[in-house]
């Protein structure tokens, strides 16, 4: 079943009324949006083996000296990377580490043309030696021909257009002319045009559609938005502090001591910047939505924690790194049911929900859509396929995080997302981390399909990662609110705490993670983080590992191994007849097991078949019980390697089990080749 794109749910949902709210604002210089100092400092030295693995706080000078320095020796690092003469090197971003490790990363040209997909990052010790080299492709760049027929860039622009038209856009022409790149993210160097198209989507979002078309056969080869947006919490935030200046007699809404963190209000308008908010006293809001200053308050104090988790948690100043701050736009259109972040005006904007009742500027969306700007600014992680779930998902960690570190009463820290919206009009939350299929789209485990997912329903995977790394499986409480986390491989995860968990995931995304990272990468730069954090065979370096493998990436840290465990197996193939074909069966004998069989009963089922969606599995019991392990539906995945948990405590465990499988759809074959129990 096709997913629905969560903007269209976000906008067709009820919105929760907000409880009253009482901002108040003070003059720059003294007010902070500052939370408790227990809730500060998240990976305190003390907690990692090596402490010179942590993010150094740099300045903004000494950022752009690390830039520079780098830039000045890009020729030089281009021959030691091997490459051609056509490419060249740009410096986008580099991190430094306390013991002076740096991570510097680089986008390419060829022939001066912008290689998409190319991206590397280089890491280096304190005595300037690479030590390793993380490439966005390990394709070779070369003999690719930058001459492109003469019709090409009118042809790029028609297949923008119809794909802009196809989510919404009104647009009759592009942005501007299509730019001529090399596309390398698919693996093959090709030569095409990357075209962007504008206008608004069909929720009232602004679109920012890039579509890279084939230059010389006018195929479309990707596409992605480049406007990322996500739905917020409306729970209003209490009575805190904000960072404001005043003058003369007036005050606005600029915080000085965050990089000059602007708000502004759009009064309902959908372009430019509308007005500062600017008044007589520094008290902003008075918790109705009626008083426009109420949103904005919001708004800015959700701006000043972000900057300050940032900053106090990993050395980072503001969201590029170079202590210039973003702004925000609050009222955002007429009933607008969402928020988005826009890299090119680097600005974060919030629309008002259903009614105009509930604006969407609460804490956690700020730091959700406010890590988006982090991810473009380091890794860069497409918003489309496995990488856009990435990217949403980097945004429900670092908001979840970002709501953590708060500390505040009125929203405590969850692993829910959206819980006080009530989107679906019954009070569930929109995505939940500890088992995201909750929601009715997103993933709880990987698959070979689920880059194919809305990016929102692709982020389970790592949303469900984040939560298991950090709490570990099974039922637990956490700040009042009931988790239960299940694993795709039946076996338990002990979490490692949240802060190790986040300062992972960070040291990952901004080291280790490329344009194009999938959840195989993701898995590789987060063990390499943790090793270089916690050193090689560590708990966490175990446990992260065990996370993964409880999402179906990976095995886990001991290899999988369930002990104790007692194995049957039958690898006798069994054909599967096309539908409407019967049932067929493989059966194993269990003999010298005491008692029942297992709650926790591991079922290996490996099959050859063209399209395992119409499929039908079960596993009959001895005494004729019968356990679904899955239901026939539209995955047109190619073959099935999975184990699956039943719980088969009321039956006896000796006697002859079967695997019954039967093709419940048309036009596909297959053969059951191996079947195994491990109780």
């Amino acid at each position: 079943m096709k997913s629905t794109h969560r903007r269209n749910a976000t906008a067709t949902g009820a919105l929760l009324a907000a409880a009253a709210l009482l901002t108040v604002g003070v003059q720059a210089g003294t007010a902070n949006a500052q939370p408790e100092p227990s809730a500060n400092a998240a990976a305190p030295k003390g907690q990692v083996r090596n402490p010179g693995a942590l993010p150094a706080q740099l300045t903004p000078s000494q950022r752009a000296e690390l830039i520079a320095k780098a830039q000045s020796t890009t020729a030089a690092t281009a021959k030691e990377l091997g490459l051609g003469p056509q490419e060249k090197l740009l410096v986008h971003d580099v991190v430094k580490d306390q013991d002076g490790t740096t991570h510097t990363r680089y986008e390419r040209t060829y022939e001066g043309l912008p290689v998409l997909g190319g991206d590397l990052v280089v890491n280096r010790t304190a005595a300037d030696r690479t030590q390793s080299v993380s490439k966005a492709s390990s394709a070779q760049l070369q003999g690719v021909s930058t001459s492109a027929p003469a019709d090409a860039p009118a042809a790029a622009s028609a297949k923008a257009l119809d794909a802009a038209k196809a989510v919404g856009s009104k647009a009759d022409k592009a942005d501007a002319a299509p730019r001529k790149i090399v596309w390398m993210a698919n693996g093959v160097p090709t030569l095409a045009y990357e075209t962007v198209v504008g206008g608004l989507q069909d929720d009232g979002t602004p679109n920012q559609l890039h579509v890279i078309t084939d230059a010389k056969t006018g195929a479309k080869l990707h596409q992605w938005q480049g406007i990322e947006t996500g739905v917020g919490n409306t729970h209003y935030s209490g009575q805190v502090t904000l960072g404001t200046t005043s003058s003369g007699s007036s005050f606005t809404m600029n915080d000085t001591a965050r990089g000059g963190h602007k708000t502004y209000n759009l009064n309902h308008g959908t372009s430019g910047t509308g007005s500062l908010f600017t008044q007589s006293t520094d008290t902003w809001g008075n918790g109705a939505n009626s008083n426009a200053a109420t949103a904005g308050a919001d708004a800015a104090y959700g701006a000043g924690v972000t900057w300050d988790f940032y900053k106090n948690v990993f050395g980072r100043s503001g969201i590029r790194g170079d202590g210039v701050a973003a702004y925000s736009r609050v009222h955002y259109g007429n009933a607008y049911v969402n928020a988005f972040w826009d890299d090119g005006c680097f600005c974060m904007t919030y629309g008002d929900g259903t009614n105009n009742n509930d604006p969407l500027t609460s804490l956690d969306v700020a730091g959700h859509e406010m890590s988006h700007g982090v991810t473009a600014a380091t890794a860069g992680l497409e918003y489309s396929s496995e990488s856009g779930g990435l990217n949403e998902a980097t945004s429900d960690i670092m908001g979840t995080s970002v709501e953590f570190y708060a500390n505040n009463p009125s929203d405590p820290g969850d692993y829910l997302i959206g819980e006080k919206i009530d989107i679906n009009g019954d009070g569930t939350p929109l995505r939940y981390m500890d088992k995201p299929s909750k929601d009715g789209g997103s993933a709880d485990a990987w698959y070979s399909g689920v880059g194919n997912l809305d990016v929102h329903y692709s982020s389970g995977p790592a949303n469900h990662w984040f939560y298991l790394a950090s709490e570990g499986s099974g039922a637990k409480v956490v700040n009042g609110v009931s988790y239960n986390s299940p694993t795709s491989d039946g076996l338990p995860v002990t979490g490692i705490g949240r802060e190790k968990a986040q300062l992972i995931w960070y040291k990952a995304l901004t080291t280790k993670f490329n344009s194009t990272t999938d959840y195989a990468g993701a898995r590789a730069g987060t063990i390499a983080a943790a090793t270089e954090l916690y050193g090689a065979g560590s708990p966490e370096v175990n446990n992260i590992t065990d996370a993964w493998a409880a999402v179906n990436v990976g095995a886990r840290s001991n290899g999988g191994t369930p002990t104790p465990g007692k194995v049957f197996e039958s690898t006798t193939q069994v054909a599967i007849p096309d539908y409407p074909g019967p049932a067929v069966t493989s059966s194993v004998a269990v003999t010298g097991v005491t008692g029942n069989a297992p709650s926790t009963l591991k079922v290996g089922v490996k099959i050859t078949h063209t399209y395992i969606g119409d499929l039908q599995i079960d596993l009959v019991a001895p005494n004729g019980t019968s356990f679904r392990l899955q239901n026939s539906s539209s995955d047109s995945t190619a073959n099935l390697d999975k184990t699956y948990t039943v719980n088969a405590s009321a039956v006896a465990a000796n006697g002859t089990w079967k695997l019954k499988v039967q093709d419940k759809g048309a036009a596909d074959t297959g053969t059951i080749t191996d079947f195994k129990l491990t109780f």
